[in-house]
């Protein structure tokens, strides 16, 4: 008989003992994989150590930051500060994280700052030709009748009278002498038909918001969003370190104006609506008003302003702003508030501070005015043209804004004479021929603020 097998053939018998072993093995590994996780947790003193370093060298930054006289590191300082101190609702970011001394420093050189403008006013004008002195009438002379060789032909060659659509197109240069001509020409030879009207109504406008702009160049390298020639009027695209905005030079002297909103002291109106409803084609920011807690309605004019010869305000403002004053000859004049309106004014706005008198820029690194924002500039070019300017701000993604020497320096690469900042922040825009070429600063202020008055730039008749 044979032997019975109790555990099963010797293969099944195999694997249960490999099982066996597998199993022990198994718990064996368990057993001891316990013993490195304690090894890896982390001493709470090293950990408390690493947080202290931490801290402490966060301190030693905030310190360096605040109290260094390092020359990059106080710039941007004080423009942090003057950025956030220029708001209405954010100089918390700066009183609450700067002590008051530091802070009391920066805007203290503001006030130096108008100290040292304090009494600079415009000197120039218009120079009048020598009179001339009437002569006395020469007998008139009788020309000899010439005296031809013979056998020597006359000239006969008859003089050409110059090209109209050549002397046309001289003339638009001359006028609009800030355009590249091979950037234009360029230009010109893939869009035929911009000049179908003539140089005389060539009419190029890319400068709305959704638009990208032309490939048409100034000689100074700037990018050009419109050419209005019936209304004289050019639109730069104006850019550099973290800003944009737009430059708007008008041609004609006699066409820029201040016009009040139709509710100026109950309500103000929107740059756009004053130049729209004054026959404007060009209009941006004008008069600063009273605005307690960033809620004002642009219906309470901040100190004086004339519109065509109307006064309007309760008084002027405050020592350190300026008047700049567009008189009868189509000039303009900087000049103190505590100065008497000039005889012949027009029309004028009050603000702060002067960027640039008799072709003089008046504002430096320490005027108190270097924080980044957006900013409404307003000028006039040694060839008496305006020059209007509004830079974008407060958008990080598009635009952070700049200070007023960056304002000053455009200005004057284009011959401004004379220049004064106007209320920027969200008070700054611009409107061209129907649409808004700038961005306010608040987004959901598509119109910008309400504004007490605005400088419009009127359509030709």
């Amino acid at each position: 008989m044979s032997q019975m097998k109790l555990f099963g053939s010797k293969r099944s018998g195999a694997r249960l003992a490999k099982n066996r072993s597998g199993g022990a093995a198994c718990a064996t590994q368990t057993r001891g994989s316990a013993a490195p996780k304690r090894a890896k947790q982390r001493n709470p003193l090293k950990t408390l150590a690493i947080v202290l370093a931490c801290v402490l060298l966060l301190e030693l930054c905030y310190f360096f930051c605040i109290y260094t006289d390092n020359a990059f590191v106080s710039k941007w300082r004080t423009a942090y500060i003057e950025t956030a101190m220029d708001t209405l609702s954010h100089k918390w970011l700066a009183t609450a994280f700067i002590p008051s001394e530091v802070i009391a420093k920066v805007m203290d050189s503001r006030t130096q700052a108008l100290i040292n403008m304090d009494g600079l006013e415009t000197t120039w004008g218009k120079q009048e030709p020598d009179a001339v002195q009437p002569q006395e009438p020469e007998e008139p002379q009788v020309p000899e009748e010439p005296q031809v060789p013979e056998n020597n032909p006359v000239d006969l060659t008859v003089v050409e009278e110059e090209d109209p659509e050549e002397a046309a197109e001289e003339a638009f240069y001359e006028l609009f002498h800030e355009i590249d001509r091979d950037s234009m020409e360029a230009w010109l030879a893939s869009h035929p038909e911009a000049l179908a009207n003539g140089w005389d109504g060539l009419y190029i406008n890319e400068a709305g918001l959704d638009d990208a702009g032309t490939d048409i160049r100034t000689i100074y390298d700037e990018q050009v969003l419109a050419i209005d020639v019936p209304n004289q009027i050019l639109l730069l695209r104006v850019e550099g370190s973290g800003y944009q905005g737009v430059l708007a030079i008008g041609k004609d002297n006699s066409r820029l104006k201040v016009f009040p909103s139709s509710q100026l002291g109950v309500a103000g109106e929107y740059a756009g609506t004053i130049a729209r409803n004054n026959n404007g084609v060009l209009g941006m920011t004008g008069s600063g008003f009273i605005d307690p807690d960033g809620n004002g309605n642009g219906g309470q004019l901040a100190g004086y302003a004339m519109c065509d010869g109307v006064a309007y305000g309760s008084g002027h403002m405050g020592w350190g702003n300026k008047r700049l004053e567009l008189h009868e000859d189509n000039l303009f004049y900087i000049k103190d508030v505590s100065a008497p309106v000039g005889e012949g004014t027009t029309d004028a706005v009050e603000f702060q501070p002067a960027l640039i008198i008799d072709g003089n820029i008046v504002v430096d690194a320490n005027c108190g005015w270097t924080g980044l924002q957006p900013r409404a500039c307003i000028g006039q070019s040694d060839r008496y043209e305006f020059l209007m300017l509004v830079i974008e701000g407060r958008m990080p993604l598009r635009s952070t804004g700049t200070h007023v020497i960056e304002c000053a320096e455009i200005l004057q690469r284009h011959g401004c004479m004379q220049a004064m900042n106007l209320d920027g922040g969200t008070s700054a825009i611009m409107w061209y021929d129907g649409e808004y070429v700038t961005k306010c600063s608040n987004q959901s202020l598509p119109e910008g603020r309400p504004l007490p008055t605005a400088f419009v730039y009127q359509r030709g008749e």
